[in-house]
């Protein structure tokens, strides 16, 4: 399985820094509550000092959604939704072990994190401009199709698995009770993100060790190692990510 940004959203957004996790061997019984709590705690001492809309991170998403003609408090990223809510409600809901612990380190960061069911990804994932053809399948069960030109993952059967590229997951993919492997992205566009991405990454991968004794492959992905393979095998392939902490 090979997951990479398009050539063309690549070029339109140059400071894009992506982290990649493969993980398998994930179940629903883990309990890495204390693991979600403390990063929790550090988004929230990073919204005691201003609301996320001053974060240097939201602030890139919402540039890039207003160049993709969106209203960016209409459509907001996954990392400032999250945060607004925790802002306001003073917690997160509780959907599973692993997206729980994927949205604290992402309110954490205030860096959109996705967690995709790799059971139900068909071959190749590319984030890339829709053609409007792509199949999307809401939380609700309704079929969309993305728009013309609208940033979405996409599967090598042309199943869209993202809204208005980090604005809304699709519920095809998402993690749930059976879920065992997945692919976790966390995407960044302020400049100077590649040390922030990998350190998330790092993160991750000692969660998804210490949580689920998960097997993982990662890298943090470039312009110039802008590619994952599942084993990476090539020279092209994202710089490999150790073990670590914020």
């Amino acid at each position: 399985m090979q997951f990479e940004h398009s050539p063309l959203l690549r070029d339109a957004y140059p400071d894009l820094v992506a982290g990649v996790v493969q993980a398998a061997g994930i179940t629903a019984d883990a309990d890495v509550a204390a693991r979600t709590a403390d990063h929790l705690a550090e988004a929230r001492r990073r919204l005691s000092g201003g609301a996320e809309s001053g974060f240097p991170e939201i602030q890139a998403w919402r540039r890039a959604y207003a160049a993709m003609g969106l209203r960016p408090t209409k459509y907001r990223c996954a990392a400032e939704a999250l945060l607004r809510r925790l802002r306001l409600d003073g917690e997160l809901p509780r959907v599973h072990p692993l997206v729980d612990l994927c949205n604290a380190i992402s309110a954490a960061y205030a860096i959109p994190v996705a967690a995709l069911d790799l059971d139900r990804v068909d071959g190749d994932l590319v984030v890339r401009p829709a053609h409007g053809d792509e199949t999307y399948l809401s939380f609700a069960g309704d079929t969309e199709h993305p728009e013309p030109g609208e940033v979405t993952f996409v599967d090598s059967a042309g199943r869209a698995h993202a809204r208005r590229w980090t604005n809304r997951q699709s519920g095809w993919s998402a993690v749930r009770e059976g879920t065992s492997s997945v692919l976790i992205v966390a995407e960044a566009l302020h400049p100077g993100s590649g040390p922030a991405v990998t350190r998330l990454v790092a993160d991750l991968v000692t969660e998804l060790t210490e949580g689920w004794s998960a097997p993982t492959a990662a890298a943090v992905l470039t312009t110039t190692a802008p590619r994952f393979r599942t084993p990476a095998a090539d020279d092209d392939r994202g710089q490999a990510v150790s073990p670590g902490s914020r």
